[in-house]
């Protein structure tokens, strides 16, 4: 069963029924489930599929290509003996032809696409070919899907070779949101409470495989330790692999999210060359993009534009959550696990972010809970460095809106009400009074409180909070 991914599978489905030749291009970071919902949509219509191989040469490629071309085929693999691409692709032009008429639409499927093209094949100039003197007049529908996000944009994309403006289709899938991940969960735990699908997500995101690995009957302190922790938890080596699995020069990609995890609220790219001790020029302007097209950062614009001071923040939640608990830590038995859980200020304190963060990712689920969807709206950071006469202020997110409106986000992360005082209050007045003061902005400023179970005004009752939002909305 396909959870979620509804607008995906409907492009995907209007793909079958066209009458031209059609290249999509399916993107995405690892583990995300783009095998999964293209095996899934187009099961009954492939015709062909082939699927590289990580660091294997030509040959290895070429002879793993004519396997499954014997397999679809039905033909004895002596049948088709490439020496190089252009001979391959002929060989699949050859059984496509020789395949009988049929309404069925015909579908290939080229998987890991960016690991068919090793260094010096000739495979990508040879599909290009391929595509554009036979493929593009037929009624085909031809899938390439790869992990390594920004190698597709770059080589096919944005390049100016014979693959350019020649994808009809593209789609991006990101990990699940937690409206996808609670629908995912419950059909393999049932029991499970929406508090404790939360946490599971501030430690895993929504990446379907990590969410898999989940059984009936856990709390999610008992499956973080086991699929973190234990000797044969997924997660507990997976950190390397992902970003090995994606980029060339991996390690100053590490550099970038190591840099990321040490400041909550994100850096500047000044900065991150500062603490990464990378150099601030062009490889540093890759690396960024990279990390952005495949999930794993994210940019959050300051208020009033100012381009210099761009924020960036790291959004994929397992890689915080490595690098703060599990790279070179131990927890031995569930009961270190609970204890440090539910005693160690550390581990609350990485919680409050770690929910900002989900906030800031699901800001159309607040937007909605605001009742201002249909309303053009700007996710935004403001900070005001300070000096001899004024204290340094910040606010991590904030909402920025068309109809001259501004909500400032105090977002809380807590395993009960909140009880509202008089301490939090006059927190909330001198926030909103001190950003109008240093923003001089003439907007409306709402306080926008988003908690995890909403807040108890009977000991303290205040004007002060303007909107109310609890994690049930995020769900939506």
């Amino acid at each position: 069963m396909i959870i979620g991914r509804i607008g995906e599978q409907k492009e995907m489905n209007q793909l079958l029924e066209s009458q031209n030749a059609d290249l999509l291009m399916v993107t995405g970071r690892r583990r995300v489930g783009k095998t999964f919902l293209i095996n899934n949509v187009y099961v009954d219509n492939f015709v062909f599929k082939f699927t590289g191989t990580q660091h294997a040469n030509r040959a290895n490629q070429l002879k793993k290509f004519a396997e499954k071309l014997s397999d679809f085929s039905k033909e004895p693999i002596d049948a088709f003996q490439p020496k190089n691409w252009h001979e391959a692709f002929s060989l699949l032009k050859k059984y496509l032809l020789g395949l009988r008429k049929t309404k069925r639409r015909k579908v290939l499927f080229f998987d890991e696409f960016p690991w068919i093209d090793h260094k010096k094949s000739g495979f990508l100039e040879e599909f290009g070919y391929w595509w554009n003197d036979w493929a593009s007049t037929q009624n085909l529908l031809v899938v390439i899907s790869g992990s390594a996000t920004s190698w597709m944009v770059r080589k096919i994309i944005q390049h100016r070779g014979g693959l350019h403006n020649r994808v009809t289709q593209r789609i991006h899938l990101e990990p699940f949101t937690l409206s996808e991940t609670k629908t995912f969960i419950k059909t393999i735990n049932k029991g499970i409470s929406d508090y404790d699908i939360l946490q599971i997500y501030m430690c895993m995101g929504g990446v379907p495989l990590y969410l898999s690995q989940l059984k009936a009957g856990e709390s999610a302190a008992q499956a973080i330790h086991r699929i973190c922790f234990s000797k044969t938890g997924l997660l507990r080596t997976e950190f390397e692999d992902v970003y090995a699995s994606l980029f060339d020069n991996y390690q100053n990609h590490v550099a970038v999210i190591r840099a990321l995890a040490q400041k909550w609220s994100g850096l500047t790219r000044t900065e991150i060359a500062q603490i990464s001790k990378l150099a601030d020029g062009g490889s540093l302007n890759r690396i960024l993009e990279d990390l952005e097209e495949s999930s794993f950062i994210m940019k959050i614009q300051p208020l009033f534009n100012q381009k210099k001071d761009v924020i960036y923040r790291l959004a994929d939640e397992y890689s915080r959550f490595y690098l703060h608990f599990i790279d070179g830590k131990k927890y031995g038995t569930i009961e270190d696990w609970l204890k440090f859980q539910t005693t160690s200020s550390i581990y609350q304190t990485w919680q409050g972010y770690a929910f900002e963060t989900i906030c800031i990712k699901h800001a159309e689920a607040i937007k909605k809970c605001l009742g201002i969807s249909g309303i053009q709206t700007s996710v935004n950071s403001f900070y005001k460095k300070g000096n001899d006469t004024i204290r340094g202020f910040q606010i991590d997110m904030l909402i920025s809106r068309a109809d001259n409106a501004i909500n400032l986000c105090e977002i809380k992360f807590y395993n009960g009400t909140i009880r509202f005082n008089e301490k939090l209050a006059n927190n909330l007045r001198e926030k909103r009074s001190l950003f109008k003061e240093l923003s001089g902005t003439k907007c409306s400023v709402f306080n926008t409180m988003i908690t995890t179970y909403g807040i108890d005004k009977s000991f303290y009752n205040s004007s002060e909070i303007d909107n109310e939002i609890t994690m049930n909305s995020l769900f939506e």
